[in-house]
Order: structure tokens, then sequence, then C-alpha cells
């Protein structure tokens, strides 16, 4: 399961994560695009350490939106997050969303640093780097 610093964005390393259950404290500080849904279970570990910002799949969205759930509890506690629409990055794949992906969702915390949908995830990294 792929777990790798591809580059760094200002002054912090971008790490690419298949699942974000491998964030653990070292990684505090970090931008995070993790190939997990955007679900709540994935907000919780998110929110276990302290990110820059992160990014997650969007596993088409589903019921009642619970593949983005996680966006919204990283907003209340001011952690940029995005979701990368399934269609353009494979779920599980963080190689492919960092090449491929396009954000379908952000949060408000993400918007007001300038991520929008639409936006590759590359470019998002950019402009949420501090």
């Amino acid at each position: 399961m792929l777990k790798q610093t591809v580059t760094h964005a200002g002054d912090r390393p971008v790490i690419l994560m298949d699942s974000i259950t491998k964030v653990e404290q070292g990684d505090a500080g970090a931008i995070v695009v993790s190939a997990s849904h955007g679900g709540q279970s994935s907000g919780e570990f998110a929110l276990a350490v302290p990110l820059t910002a992160v990014f997650f799949n969007d596993a088409g969205i589903g019921k009642d939106e619970a593949g983005v759930a996680g966006l919204a509890m990283l907003d209340a506690q001011g952690v940029p997050a995005c979701a990368v629409g399934h269609e353009s990055g494979r779920i599980g794949d963080a190689a492919d969303m960092w090449a491929h992906g396009l954000l379908s969702r952000v949060n408000a915390t993400a918007a007001a640093r300038g991520a929008a949908a639409g936006m590759a995830v590359q470019e998002a990294v950019r402009k949420l780097a501090p």
C-alpha cells in the first residue's frame, strides 16, 4: 500500500496515501492526498493528526453524501479538505488521483483558500499550501 512523499508545496511535504488509515503523528503539518473515501470514518482518521490539508476520493458521493461527509468534519476544525471525483481518480490509488484527479467537492475552508470543484489535485495542493 502506497505511502510516499512526492513533493513539497511551500515548506509542507505532500504525501500520497492509498489509505488514510496510514496517517500517523509524524505526518503532522503535511498535505495528504488519500485515496480513501471521504466519509465520516476517514474524517476521524484525518482529524487525529494536525494536517495542513487533506484530499479524499468522493467514492461516488453515495446516499446522503456519505462519501464526502468527512469534509464537513474537517471544515468544523478549520482544516481544508477536498474530494476527488471517482471518475477522474481511482479509489484506493493515490498515485492515480495525484496524476489525473479533478476535485468534485471542497469544504468552505478549502474554498476560502482558492480550491474549487473542477480543479486538478496538483493545482489545489499549491493553492492550499501555506
